[in-house]
């Protein structure tokens, strides 16, 4: 009876056996652990997990052609997220190839399993409506949430992070580009975890779960627990909330802040809570301290308050203010900094973005809204904020209903129409749209629960019906790209603007310490290195090098030659630099040609060439310069 029992655990341990001979057999064979980790998975996949759900068959039932390609998405998943389980086990814990195999088996195994009996049991799934959706849409957040927290620490830093990263060795209460914020939560990830990609990316993984949980509540207050849980689902899967919950840069502590005010906003002004306004003037305090543009939620607020006739009494209360003084006292340290340094910091964003070259950019503005909210997103976006307040049945009163969608469509509506109108005259950037649709997300909820419990036809069913694939083939890209990323896929190149890719720096940083050594033993001083660009270069190769607090005394940027640096100009002032030995790298060699360098230095050396691969596949090439004698910008 004891061997009957134990019988049907031992079968499960048949997949992770195979998995890990398979791997055992591929390193006997002298493959690299990456390949062999690969065909572990594919052995496993073939000869267990995929013949045993398969012959389960479909009962009674007629088979559904979704159930083979929920299969192979589940499939592809389980694998991309095993292979970063591997990499962190192996590349960042240095376990041995044998006992990291074996705890990736395992994980695997706890990721099919439940994947493939879901496929089986419900193979036609629809977000918010029909048997089965909120065991899928836990299973999304829990394993966007996954992805995330693995290959954090796997991926190398963007040049915006190593930037940013760049700020927490200078600590201060201001900077010339941006608020605080940024600078403080890389300095207190690293703190904790160290000058690594994960104590980088720590403080955006925290803002990311703030920001889902506010979203989540904001939600449910407004429209039930489905819309919740399915405005979770889309914090996980969008992709501005997925990059700004793993990239840190200003955004990731912006989305959190914004979408904290709208809560307590919401609480305040919908349900007419005096507590909720110190919740409002604490998180936009906050957010002003990360990025100054929810400001324009602010305005919004304002521009709510006085159309709405149940909300205008509050402008006559002590709350808001106390509010805004709140936010104002939380802000201070930044106004102190500016007002020190010739309220540089707003001028930047202000007066010098409108003195920028004019140019027609609505187009752009437009791509990068179908970029962060997806095709889907935005028409249905566009279909739920366009039509008449909805209405839901069973909770709470018509005009409180109303009142809340009108106070979500100005939320959104109010900064867009601002950046539409700035685009029509200057250049926007990528991500400006990104935090405000934090309010865009109550509303896609609300449509997708609201309208899967009745009859569509049209184009709000077409939308209705593409979230499913939309959402399933975000998650794919995510993890194909991570996985590409972390440890490369044979055959797929970088591109032609490769050093815009996080691949390959940790290589140039320790090529070009090496350079950089040889010209110290040479000169009797170690020379500055100088990124030829704004700050990608100057920062990659300060995180990257091999004594981080070396690099960054020795790392500058482009500004000595006259052109911008942001930070860089403060950290490296000119005039200091004067009779230094550089060692220029950039990624053109008409940078390391150009008449400004010639004039600034009294001579060059001949322009130098260097090559990144990977797995034997090249990467990018960049190259180098040796200037002696610097003189001081032209």
């Amino acid at each position: 009876m004891k061997w009957q029992s134990t019988r049907p655990y031992l079968r499960r341990l048949l997949g992770p056996v195979i998995d890990i001979g398979a791997y055992c057999a591929s390193i006997g064979l002298g493959a690299s652990s990456a390949r062999s980790q690969l065909a572990g998975f594919a052995a496993a996949a073939a000869f267990c997990y995929l013949p045993s759900v398969l012959a389960r068959g479909p009962g009674d039932r007629a088979p559904d052609p979704f159930v083979h390609v929920h299969l192979l998405a589940v499939t592809l998943l389980a694998f991309f997220l095993r292979s970063g389980v591997f990499a962190m086990l192996t590349g960042g814990w240095g376990w041995p190839g044998p006992a990291a195999i074996a705890a990736t088996a395992l994980a695997t195994l706890a990721v099919v399993r439940p994947g493939y009996a879901y496929c089986v049991s419900y193979p036609r799934w629809r977000l918010g409506s029909g048997d089965g959706w909120r065991a899928g849409a836990v299973g999304v957040v829990v394993f966007a949430a996954a992805l995330r927290l693995i290959y954090s620490g796997r991926v190398e830093l963007m040049p915006e992070e190593t930037y940013y990263w760049n700020y927490a060795r200078h600590l201060d209460f201001g900077y010339l580009d941006h608020p605080p914020m940024v600078g403080w939560l890389i300095g207190a990830g690293t703190a904790l975890f160290g000058d690594t990609e994960f104590g980088v990316r720590s403080g955006a993984l925290c803002c990311g779960a703030v920001g889902s949980w506010f979203a989540f509540r904001l939600t449910r207050n407004l429209f039930g627990e489905p819309s919740g849980l399915v405005a979770l689902v889309l914090m996980q899967a969008l992709p501005f909330f997925f990059l700004s919950g793993m990239l840190m840069t200003p955004d990731a502590p912006l989305t959190a802040a914004w979408s904290a005010t709208l809560y307590f906003l919401e609480r305040a002004l919908i349900a007419a809570r005096r507590e909720a306004w110190w919740g409002v003037g604490l998180c936009f305090g906050l957010g002003l301290l990360s990025k100054y543009t929810i400001g324009l939620l602010g305005i919004s607020t304002l521009i709510f308050m006085l159309l709405d006739r149940n909300s205008r009494p509050w402008l006559r209360r002590w709350e808001p203010y106390g509010a805004a003084l709140l936010a104002l006292a939380i802000f201070s340290p930044v106004i102190v900094w500016n007002a020190r340094n010739e309220w540089a910091s707003f001028v930047f964003q202000t007066s010098r973005r409108l003195a920028d070259r004019p140019g027609f950019a609505l187009h752009r503005l437009i791509a990068s809204a179908l970029v962060l909210l997806t095709p889907t997103g935005l028409a249905a976006a566009g279909s739920l904020l366009a039509g008449r307040n909805p209405q839901v049945d069973g909770r709470g009163e018509p005009v409180a209903q109303q009142r809340a969608w009108r106070f979500l469509q100005l939320s959104i509506l109010v900064p867009l129409a601002v950046f539409a109108a700035f685009s029509l005259r200057h250049e926007v950037k990528l991500d400006w749209t990104g935090a405000p649709c934090a309010a865009v997300v109550p509303a896609l909820a609300f449509g997708i629960v609201h309208y899967g419990q009745s009859a569509l036809a049209g184009p709000r069913a077409w939308i209705r019906s593409a979230w499913t694939p939309t959402i399933l083939i975000l998650l794919l890209i995510y993890a194909a790209g991570l996985y590409d990323l972390a440890l490369g896929i044979p055959g797929l190149g970088y591109g032609k603007h490769a050093e815009l890719v996080p691949v390959g720096w940790r290589e140039l940083g320790g090529q070009i310490d090496g350079i950089a050594e040889k010209i110290g033993k040479a000169d009797g001083r170690e020379p500055l290195i100088v990124g030829m660009d704004r700050y990608a270069i100057a920062s990659e190769l300060a995180f990257y090098g091999p004594d981080r607090a070396r690099s960054v005394a020795r790392t500058s940027s482009a500004h000595l030659f006259g052109q911008v640096g942001l930070m860089y100009e403060r950290w490296f002032p000119p005039a200091a630099e004067q009779g230094r030995t550089l060692l220029l790298v950039a990624w053109d060699p008409e940078d390391l040609s150009a008449a400004r360098v010639a004039s600034s230095v009294e001579r060059l050396a001949p322009i130098e060439e260097g090559v990144l691969t990977r797995e034997g596949g090249v990467i990018r090439r960049y190259y180098y310069r040796i200037a002696h004698g610097y003189r001081g910008a032209p």
